[in-house]
């Protein structure tokens, strides 16, 4: 699980917006808000420094599950 759309609301950033910066569809980055699907590692990095947060902040911790 992931904390992306946690981060976006934080930052009053909208996911049509990361996906424009990303390269990606509308519908791949609501898949990663959602959790429907999780980014992969390279994805993740890119998705951090977008937001320009470490990549540990989009990841929940173990103990949270």
């Amino acid at each position: 699980m992931n904390r992306i759309k946690d981060v976006l609301e934080e930052k009053g950033i909208k996911q049509k917006w990361l996906a424009e910066k990303l390269g990606k569809s509308y519908n791949m980055v609501n898949g990663y808000v959602q959790n429907r699907q999780q980014p992969r590692l390279e994805i993740l990095y890119e998705i951090a420094k977008i937001l320009d947060v470490e990549v540990d902040e989009l990841l929940v911790k173990r103990d949270k599950l």
